[in-house]
């Protein structure tokens, strides 16, 4: 495709193709042989981040490249997805915001982090799960929506006292 061959899983940062191209040519690969299908999720920044050893921005770039040559589309705060614009997403058993905050009630409800205490901060979000910022947040909006904790401004987000948890007891 180059004029010239690189071994498709290992990525050849001395050579005169850009890493960006040849990990989209990675993902390429995978959706060509059907491991990813059309409304599947391509994998996150983070992740691609952390499989390629590469920088957030030329994750980033992988994206774009991605969507240029018609193979994916993005849904800001959602993700990539394989395919042309409007390809039905496959579907998720819960959103990863969800799935995220759900396994911090049950860390709260085993007595992990105890009443008036932090939970994980954005950033150790991100880094556990593999997740973008907005998705950290978005986990932490759902479960100040479902009463289990309160944020304080400039000081961090804290499980609320054992007498006000939601009765429900779930997410």
């Amino acid at each position: 495709m180059y004029g010239f061959v690189y071994n498709p899983g290992v990525l050849d940062r001395e050579g005169p193709v850009p890493i960006y191209k040849q990990v989209a040519d990675l993902v390429r690969d995978q959706i060509e042989r059907g491991e990813l299908k059309a409304g599947d999720p391509v994998p996150s920044e983070a992740t691609l981040e952390k499989t390629y050893e590469i920088a957030r921005t030329t994750a980033r770039r992988v994206a774009r490249e991605l969507r240029e040559q018609g193979l994916a589309y993005t849904i800001q705060g959602e993700g990539t997805f394989v395919g042309p614009p409007g390809t039905p997403r496959s579907p998720r058993k819960l959103p990863i915001y969800q799935k995220i905050a759900t396994e911090i009630i049950e860390r709260i409800q085993r007595g992990e982090i105890p009443s008036n205490r932090p939970i994980p901060g954005e950033k150790a979000m991100m880094r556990q799960y593999g997740v973008a910022k907005v998705t950290a947040r978005q986990a932490v909006a759902h479960l100040r929506e479902l009463g289990w904790v309160f944020t304080v401004p400039y000081r961090g987000t804290y499980v609320t006292e054992r007498e006000k948890w939601p009765k429900n007891q779930g997410s």
